[in-house]
């Protein structure tokens, strides 16, 4: 199977594996990963967009200045009896009260504190249920305190084509006030449970128990200070709340996202004590919602949000029902948009990538997953919808992340086969080049012109006659050594060495624009570098070699020529070649060192611009064995 295809099938595999994540969600990293992204957004929204809160909802914050006053917590149901006086006196649109009053003190002090709460007409009681772990729908539960049935929803209808009932939450019991004091009040249920990895992100407008259904204590309060009726209040199970003439979307199982504005203390706060020493007018209430709660350490109703390690659950409170009143809750994805996008990318960036340089790869790969962050950032932060970062991103990512290893796997085969290709033809300036632009090195056989140089020892099988074949080959060793050396720094593709001769290619396989200086440099100092060998071997004593040095420019076909898998040599065939082997041969003859073609001596002089510091006496015409025409031959001084 070709790279790319098979890039194309883990492409495929992983897209359809985060297809299904994305449609089955699992809480471990829905809450614990993707929850976290979600976080982190919304800590940049604070740095790029601040919300502004509305005063028209404040805090009654039992704080540590307050313990430290009035006394230890819990106060007596007298002193919270005259604190809801004191708030009730500066005309608020309503009053919720996030503190539990679910067993009796003194007949009396409930009595007064139930007084308080029916005198201002317009408080809602915090109501604890207690749901059990898990999804199991209690068969039966315990019969709710008569005073509880008016806290319920009037009126539940079924959305069409929602099991609403299969996903909604089912409280089996429940501490209910004290009735003495909740006769006068509105009940709200505070079940809000955090998401697996201890954040709270999200709140429960209703839940079941039994067969009726209860709004939650913030939903309570917003009804109150908005003046809606309850029979206004209407849930369609699975879809959402009718308030009044608004409508607030849930998802099925009667949650909706809080739209945190910051971290504690986003929304005005009032001392308790402040109120009740009169250091602060009741009249600071007025057309105010005011929340009533703990925010002192030691009375633990601390919540963890996303903005906020250390929030007060009455802050919490006091931002859903700002949110209620201001529907504007964030909306959380259906997750259409984002399936759409794991499977448009993972087709796409398995199509493309394969076809792409490194570079090219890397761009658009990074360049889709950056987009796809940012879309997300930007509609959390503008527009309040929270899309799935994680899936849609880490399908690009593994598929990125595949291309890439495969890419350098690739590319590391590619140049162990080009290094032990090339490696003993060319420079290893040559090689990395080749490595660099591997199409350079294509299979097979192309026609290109080239210069080629053929060097060959004179007297050769003289020489080797006269002398043991260890002394032979310890010279020959020297003199190919030394040659070698000369036509890398030339950056010549060492074609062969065959016997005593040298094949050598300049313009193959990368492009040499001035192969024919190359090539005549090369030889002129192929030349003096022999004039050096021959003293040293003078000096040892030693009857040195002498060779031809025969050059010749034209078209050949050049590649890697042989079987494949079994031998292959990269190598140049034609005539172009054998009349640059029948030119070295006739050195012998014109006496030279060094002769080259008429047509390599007219590229030598395009690229010098008709002339250079090398010196070359024309030598005639001469016929050689293979060739009908007579060859023009240059020898150089």
């Amino acid at each position: 199977m070709s790279g790319k295809g098979l890039l194309l099938r883990i492409a495929c595999a992983s897209t359809f594996f985060f297809l299904l994540l994305q449609l089955y969600s699992p809480s471990v990293i829905q809450d614990h990963i993707e929850g976290r992204t979600y976080d982190l957004r919304l800590r940049f929204r604070e740095l790029v967009k601040k919300t502004v809160v509305p005063g028209d909802v404040v805090v009654v914050a039992i704080d540590d200045k307050s313990i430290r006053e009035i006394g230890r917590w819990p106060w007596r149901r007298d002193v919270m009896a005259g604190l809801v006086s004191k708030i009730a006196a500066g005309g608020p649109k309503a009053i919720g009260i996030d503190i539990m009053f679910t067993e009796p003190e003194t007949s009396s002090n409930d009595r007064e504190l139930g007084e308080a709460i029916l005198n201002a007409g317009n408080v809602v009681l915090a109501t604890p249920f207690q749901v059990p772990l898990g999804k199991s729908v209690p068969r039966e539960v315990p019969e709710l305190p008569a005073y509880m049935w008016n806290s319920a929803f009037a009126e539940v209808r079924n959305a069409k084509g929602i099991k609403w009932r299969d996903f909604a939450v089912n409280a089996d019991g429940l501490n209910p006030p004290v009735a003495e004091i909740a006769r006068g009040a509105v009940l709200g249920h505070v079940y809000s449970p955090a998401d697996t990895d201890g954040v709270l992100r999200w709140e429960l407008l209703y839940l079941m128990y039994g067969d009726d259904c209860f709004p939650s204590f913030p939903l309570q309060v917003a009804r109150v200070a908005m003046g809606i009726p309850p029979k206004d209040l209407i849930v369609y199970g699975g879809a959402g709340i009718e308030f009044g003439k608004a409508f607030i979307p849930t998802n099925l199982n009667g949650k909706v996202l809080i739209n945190y504005a910051g971290s504690e203390h986003t929304f005005p706060y009032i001392c308790a004590a402040d109120l009740l020493r009169e250091r602060v007018s009741p009249g600071a209430m007025k057309g105010r919602i005011v929340l009533v709660g703990t925010s002192a350490l030691a009375t633990y109703d601390q919540r963890v949000t996303p903005l906020s390690a250390d929030m007060p659950g009455v802050e919490k409170n006091a931002t859903v029902v700002n949110n209620i009143i201001s529907n504007n809750f964030i909306r959380p994805s259906p997750g259409v948009v984002e399936a759409i996008v794991i499977v448009v990318t993972g087709l796409i960036l398995g199509l493309v990538l394969p076809g792409l340089r490194a570079l090219q790869a890397a761009a658009v790969g990074i360049g889709f997953i950056a987009l796809y962050i940012s879309a997300t950032v930007y509609f959390l932060v503008y527009q309040n919808l929270w899309l799935n970062l994680v899936y849609p991103s880490l399908n690009m990512i593994t598929i990125f992340t595949v291309q890439t290893v495969m890419r350098f796997a690739h590319e590391e085969r590619q140049a162990k086969e080009i290094r032990r290709m090339f490696s003993s033809y060319v420079s290893p300036k040559i090689v990395r080049e080749l490595i660099e632009h591997p199409e350079k090195a294509k299979l097979g056989g192309i026609r290109k012109t080239v210069t080629i140089l053929f060097a060959d020892v004179i007297g050769f099988t003289t020489f080797s006659e006269k002398r043991r074949p260890e002394d032979v080959v310890m010279i020959l060793n020297e003199f190919f050594d030394a040659m070698s050396d000369v036509i890398f720094r030339w950056e010549g593709t060492l074609d062969k060495f065959v016997g005593d001769e040298i094949m050598v290619i300049w313009g193959a396989p990368l492009d040499q624009p001035d192969h024919a200086q190359r090539a005549v440099g090369c030889a002129t100092d192929m030349s003096r570098r022999l004039d050096e060998l021959q003293k040293a071997w003078a000096a040892r004593g030693i009857e040195g070699l002498d060779c031809g040095i025969g050059i010749n420019t034209g078209e050949v076909v050049i590649g890697n020529i042989g079987a494949e898998g079994k031998k292959m040599d990269y190598t140049a065939i034609g005539d172009e070649v054998n009349l640059a082997a029948r030119v070295e041969k006739l050195t012998r003859q014109f006496g030279r060192r060094i002769l080259i073609t008429g047509n390599a001596h007219a590229a030598y002089a395009d690229g010098q611009g008709g002339g250079g510091e090398i010196t070359f006496t024309e030598l005639g015409e001469v016929t050689v064995k293979g060739k009908n025409l007579a060859v023009r031959i240059y020898g150089l001084e």
